[in-house]
């Protein structure tokens, strides 16, 4: 047992624990009774030990050195196990993490991980509640199907931690009754928006005109109160007015401010970033300076 200890790099005392129970069972006894292995008593005990250190309990590691169990099938089966408890194991470190960044109270730690637990099914019931919620009798307008895809999370069957948190603020906000009607607000407008355009060709949105004008004059350092922007808040206002077939007066730029200023909603973007780490997107662009840019100018030149 000696010689097998110091082959093996294993202790006299874990092999006689093996050998008492029958794993490596001696091959004959001394006449002084000291138990004697024969050499493939290393190799089986390399055996052992490797699937050990895999995680596998005694009674299966016997039946596998003793061929009664195909290793191929021991090893499939615990690997499915293990990934088993490799996702259980993510979801609560993902839990402990936002409880501990957020300093959740135990009842909102309660609620996180209880959605970090939803199943599939559930997962997917909560979130077409949600986009019931906000797109209800919108979505037969052809642009909505795409914004709807573009507003659900898929989460993947192997999520990594950061993945599952960000699944949690998402389901979190999915609960948030103020949060949905500041979605169906910002999805009514677009509804309006595009009835009017769809009579006359498809447009584009309107927030995407106000980036696309916007984004140079902030990249310029235009102050918005000053007489260089008046040329890019024109542009962008009659952008607007053609798709309300309306006249580009002052009314009709308060009434843009004010559209802006709900699309400029922290939660719009707060909801974006979890989504894209859900996803797997790339992290979305803020564009809450080019709407901070767009309402200031607008209300400068509402004044009276």
């Amino acid at each position: 047992m000696g010689e097998l200890a110091r082959r093996t790099g294993l202790t006299v005392k874990t092999i006689r624990f093996y050998s008492d129970r029958g794993i490596v069972a001696p091959t004959d006894r001394s006449p002084a009774g000291y138990r004697l292995y024969s050499i493939d008593a290393v190799a089986r005990l390399d055996l052992v030990r490797t699937l050990r250190e895999l995680g596998l309990d005694l009674p299966t590691i016997r039946k596998v050195v003793d061929r009664e169990l195909s290793l191929p099938e021991v090893a499939a089966a615990h690997a499915e196990a293990l990934a088993v408890q490799i996702r259980v194991l993510g979801l609560r470190r993902a839990v402990l993490t936002a409880v501990a960044e957020r300093g959740s109270t135990p009842e909102e730690t309660e609620l996180m991980h209880r959605l970090a637990q939803l199943s599939e099914d559930e997962r997917r019931r909560l979130i077409g509640d949600f986009l019931v919620a906000v797109f209800g009798g919108l979505d037969a307008a052809p642009a909505f199907a795409g914004v709807m895809r573009s507003m659900t999370p898929e989460l993947p069957d192997n999520p990594d931690a950061e993945q599952v948190q960000a699944w949690v603020e998402l389901a979190e906000m999915y609960l948030d009754p103020d949060f949905r009607a500041s979605v169906r607000r910002m999805a009514e407008d677009q509804a309006a928006e595009q009835a009017r355009s769809d009579t006359t060709g498809p447009r584009r949105d309107i927030t995407a005109a106000v980036r696309d004008q916007v984004g140079p004059a902030l990249t310029a350092g235009i102050d918005p109160a000053s007489p260089q922007a008046d040329p890019i808040v024109a542009a962008f206002t009659a952008h607007y007015a053609h798709l309300l077939g309306r006249p580009a007066d002052v009314g009709l730029r308060r009434r843009l401010a004010t559209r802006l200023e709900s699309v400029n909603d922290p939660r719009r973007e707060r909801y974006l970033q979890p989504l894209a780490v859900v996803n797997g997107w790339s992290a979305p662009e803020s564009l809450a300076p080019v709407f901070d840019w767009s309402v200031q100018a607008l209300r400068v030149r509402t004044r009276q």
